[in-house]
């Protein structure tokens, strides 16, 4: 069965997306860790320019999120859209380019970042020779998943396609919009944007690449991973396709709540914090059709790892997307910008959100793909509570030092001045960095043994038999058996749902 799955669809490419991610995860994660460690020991950049903190933090953001983060996007949306279309990927040859020039890419891009090339723009530092190279790449990525949809033999198109979809669409626009620049040289160039209009642009880039790459597309993952992993089907197929569209249209105007008190029109300080706030609507919609999806599959979570994670995914998801529409409110962001709240939101979803589903799908793929169970479910739990600890832990003291930074700062004394100085709050910010650094460990330490479970699973010799996959078609009321097909034959076995 297994064989003779491996036959019909491309999961090479997949395989080694994977292994790409888990590679990047790791390495990502040390240099996080690392840069945790400066905080309380500056000393730690040895005198050395290239390790100074403002050349290695855009090293980790750019490591976790485009080698960590889209190398498993790439790995789900190409695994998930075979079977969802139960076609082989189109062009498969160009997946494997996209593949291996995405690592290369994101390789040579950390390398000119240490390097001090970077255009200054939060989560668009690599400048234009690697802008250009991510377009194509993109177009590349773009071309083989709509042409296996185009090409698909069922015929509803399943709702993670449309997040997968969404999230090509328009990271593209904002890739290309926010890059466009005027070259001076082979590594610097100006943004076409001047001004207060540069910052707009940037940040409506910046919000919507968290909201169409760290959410949107993790959301695809999370549309075809739950359903199968609890063998249930999506409670509401209605509210899914509601909430997408929903999603899409409010999160593109949020952008501008990250420039409150600042040099553009209030009017569009308002209109960003007022989607931000509309935006808990589409967002607890898709988390209560996450949890009952899994209600009747509960029991389930005390024996399974993989959807320990990606149900654990999904409460952190509804605690990120209810604390970024609360920090949008004009009178909370003049307590938490510029503070370390931000910091404690933003790795609320990276690690309790991003991590956490990327965990759980790969934990479900690896012994689907191979044939072969995992390695150790021992490990995976003993991975879930290091993951579950040190998020929390490291959430908490950002929290912690976020509000104390905020309150600190708005103290004013008798005659109008500062209460404290910088050096001051940053003295009282030791104790929580501290604990970050701890919760970075406790984090990079279950990664760690993440990759030693996948990779021997992957590389291991015992093999089962494994029970092939369902695609659920909501909108047809069939359930369709991913039964491997003959090549010569056109249709899927359909069996009552």
């Amino acid at each position: 069965m297994i064989s003779d799955e491996r036959e019909i669809y491309h999961d090479g490419v997949v395989k080694r997306l994977i292994q790409f991610s888990i590679i990047w995860a790791v390495v990502g994660m040390v240099v996080g860790v690392w840069l945790a460690a400066q905080l309380i020991w500056p000393g730690l950049d040895f005198g050395q320019f290239w390790l100074t903190f403002g050349r290695i933090r855009p090293l980790h953001t750019n490591g976790i999120i485009f080698g960590f983060g889209v190398s498993a996007l790439m790995a789900t949306a190409f695994y998930s859209v075979q079977r969802t279309s139960n076609v082989p990927l189109f062009m498969p040859r160009l997946a494997w380019i996209c593949c291996y020039g995405w690592q290369v890419l994101v390789l040579l891009g950390g390398i000119s970042l240490l390097a001090g090339w970077t255009s200054t723009k939060e989560y668009a530092e690599l400048e234009w020779p690697f802008d250009i190279v991510i377009t194509i790449l993109w177009v590349c990525f773009a071309v083989v998943f709509f042409g296996t949809i185009a090409t698909r033999r069922i015929r509803s198109i399943y709702v993670s396609n449309w997040f997968y979809g969404a999230l090509i669409i328009v990271i593209a626009m904002l890739h290309i919009v926010n890059n466009l620049a005027l070259p001076v040289s082979i590594n610097k160039s100006y943004s076409l944007f001047p001004g207060a209009q540069d910052a707009i642009v940037q940040w409506w880039y910046g919000h919507n690449a968290v909201g169409f790459l760290l959410t949107g597309g993790f959301l695809g993952m999370l549309y075809y991973f739950l359903p199968k992993q609890s063998g249930q089907p999506i409670w509401s197929y209605r509210l899914s396709v509601i909430s997408f569209w929903a999603f899409t249209y409010t999160y593109i105007w949020a952008g501008p709540h990250h420039l409150h008190y600042n040099s553009i029109p209030e009017w569009v300080q308002s209109l960003a914090m007022v989607m931000s706030l509309i935006l808990l609507a589409p967002s607890w919609a898709t988390m209560i059709n996450g949890i009952m999806t899994v209600s009747k599959a509960w029991r389930k979570l005390s024996v399974d790892p993989a959807l320990k994670f990606i149900v654990l995914a999904l409460a952190f998801y509804g605690l990120a997307t209810f604390e970024g529409p609360m920090m949008a409110i004009r009178s909370v962001n003049i307590v938490s910008h510029f503070t370390d709240w931000t910091i404690g939101h933003v790795h609320s979803g990276a690690l309790g959100w991003n991590a956490m589903i990327t965990y759980g799908t790969f934990y479900y793929m690896v012994p689907h793909m191979m044939g072969r169970e995992l390695h150790s479910v021992r490990l995976a739990n003993i991975h879930f509570w290091l993951a579950l600890a040190g998020t929390m832990l490291y959430i908490l003291a950002m929290w912690g030092a976020g509000v104390s930074q905020g309150l600190l700062w708005l103290s004013i004394d008798d005659i109008g001045e500062l209460s404290y100085s910088f050096n001051d709050v940053m003295a009282a910010m030791v104790p929580y960095y501290a604990l970050r650094l701890v919760a970075g460990l406790i984090f990079l330490a279950g990664t760690v043994l993440m990759a030693y479970n996948l990779f021997r699973t992957m590389y291991g010799r015992h093999t089962v038999a494994v029970s092939p996959p369902q695609v659920i078609d909501e909108l047809q009321g069939t359930v369709y058996k991913e039964e491997p097909l003959e090549p010569s034959s056109g249709n899927a076995q359909e069996v009552p749902a």
